[in-house]
């Protein structure tokens, strides 16, 4: 941001509106409100939290509406940072992070703690389990490595980045034996280095969050985040997703910041003379708010390419418009139910996490490769559930329970329509659970079903895409969303990107909200 305007030369804060009220773009508002920043979050829906929502969709019943667990945030230390305990959120950790339930009745579960994870996977195949220790100790110091170079924070610890990628570099064979790791798919590495499905399937149920399928190049690195979860473990907040925007909103409030709900945003407005920069933006209203800065926490495409007036030109434009966004997405069955999966051979503590019913990774490559076709998948549809009740009893009656259901390979675009499918296809994913925990669906007293059609309309997500843009290799990290955006500036002063769609990373981070708002406060000294 160079050629500053003269009237706000000397001015190291100023009036900064936030479009978007997910996560990211309260997380800037904090901590733009904690430098001294005017700041304003504007948010289009009725409510803040964005993909970080919960709501009562059946009476009594409380459902996450998109995420339902919360991990990179808590690898972070902005929880810490911003004192989001004492606004009132509280987690719990999800212990089993991850069970595998298979139609021959076998159960898988994945601890936080390698060994225990090693003694579950023994019980169904010993040698296995000595293949999944062995790999998991190549990962490990890997995933050290990228949660340094995705977190800002991690930088500060330059003793153990260096040491911790020089043992990443001799477990994997050196440069090239790393290189060929990483720009692997993930069902090639996992097919290479196990012999069942008894591990290959979930964990590769787990790198489908990516929205990436198993024959994507350059996949690898989802499948070997694995061991982050070993290392972090995977996290519930009590009362919902709701609760880290609530919490969030609580502290935005503290330091002096506003919000506003039901205010989409129209346009956002920029001038060229004297300079290129931005002036506020225009609500559907027709509603004008004048501001200093603009942080468009909202898929970096929508904002650069169609809400900023006049529009991104030129090769930064051109190359945001190729980033690339898949048409596999997730569809999401949300049961209340009288019970949770009733699992043969379950034991306590099964329902504590992510319970995943992938049979195979072939099963699973074919489902991403009908969703790019725009075709549903086949049967057993890939899917995997949520059973928050489980650990948070708030969010139903009492001896009530919640189920959150998701197929991470539905198509966006589906031949025909999601108005024709769409209940046939929430059936066929209750029948993939029914195949594993009978009577299951004799427990289910209503449901709600969000397809990504539902999503992209109520959300306003292009392409209903969790993440805005593909996490792949070539728009990850400082490449997200292109390598001249990923610093989160824009060529128009005064207006910085955040969101799911830019650097480094999408998911329940709260990264890429902190990193815009330290580039703007940079900026603008």
């Amino acid at each position: 941001m160079t050629g500053q305007d003269p009237a706000t030369r000397h001015r190291r804060t100023g009036t900064v509106v936030v479009v978007g009220g997910g996560h990211n773009g309260l997380v800037a508002g904090c901590y733009l409100a904690r430098a001294g920043w005017h700041v304003l979050v504007l948010e289009q829906s009725g409510k803040l939290g964005g993909g970080s929502r919960t709501d009562e969709l059946v009476p009594g019943y409380r459902f996450n509406t998109h995420a339902a667990a919360h991990n990179i945030i808590n690898a972070t230390d902005i929880v810490d940072d911003l004192r989001l305990g004492e606004a009132g959120l509280v987690y719990r950790e999800m212990d089993p992070f991850s069970v595998a339930v298979f139609t021959d009745g076998a159960i898988v579960r994945f601890h936080r703690s390698v060994a225990a994870t090693v003694d579950s996977i023994a019980e169904v195949d010993r040698a296995e389990a000595d293949s999944y220790a062995a790999w998991i100790r190549q990962a490990m110091p890997l995933v050290t490595t990228m949660r340094a170079a995705i977190d800002a924070g991690g930088m500060r610890r330059l003793p153990r980045l260096l040491a911790s990628t020089a043992r990443a570099l001799a477990r994997n064979g050196g440069p090239l034996g790393l290189a060929s790791t990483l720009l692997s798919p993930y069902g090639r590495l996992l097919t290479e280095r196990f012999a069942t499905e008894y591990v290959r399937g979930p964990v590769a149920a787990f790198a489908a969050h990516a929205s990436a399928g198993p024959d994507q190049v350059g996949g690898a690195t989802f499948a070997l985040w694995q061991a982050f979860y070993h290392q972090i473990g995977q996290w519930h907040p009590l009362g919902g997703s709701q609760a880290l925007a609530d919490a969030l909103a609580m502290r935005l409030a503290s330091y002096g910041g506003t919000w506003r709900v039901d205010a989409p945003v129209a346009r956002i407005l920029r001038t060229t003379a004297p300079v290129d920069r931005v002036v506020g933006v225009e609500l559907e209203s027709g509603e004008r708010i004048d501001a200093d800065a603009v942080v468009a926490a909202v898929d970096p495409r929508m904002a650069l390419l169609k809400l900023l007036d006049p529009p991104l030109s030129g090769p930064s434009a051109n190359r945001l418009r190729a980033a690339a966004r898949s048409n596999p997405v997730q569809s999401l069955v949300l049961l209340a139910t009288t019970a949770p999966p009733p699992y043969p051979h379950a034991r306590a503590g099964d329902w504590n996490g992510l319970q995943s019913y992938v049979d195979s990774i072939g099963s699973l490559a074919d489902g991403f490769a009908q969703a790019q076709a725009r075709r549903l998948p086949a049967d057993p549809v890939p899917t995997y559930a949520f059973t928050p009740t489980a650990l948070d009893d708030s969010l139903a009656p009492p001896d009530r329970h919640t189920v959150y259901l998701a197929c991470p390979c539905a198509p966006y675009e589906v031949r025909g329509g999601w108005g024709r499918v769409r209940d046939e296809f929430a059936d066929r994913m209750i029948a993939t659970v029914e195949a594993r925990a009978p009577g299951f669906t004799a427990t289910i007293l209503d449901r709600v079903v969000h397809t990504p059609e539902d999503m992209a309309r109520q959300l306003r997500w292009p392409g209903a895409h969790p993440m805005h843009l593909d996490i792949s290799l070539d728009q990850l990290g400082p490449l997200r969303p292109t390598r001249a955006l990923a610093s989160h500036l824009t060529p128009v002063r005064g207006l910085v990107i955040s969101g799911a769609g830019t650097a480094p990373v999408g998911g329940i981070a709260g990264i890429p909200g902190r990193a815009a708002a330290h580039a703007l406060i940079k900026a603008w000294r």
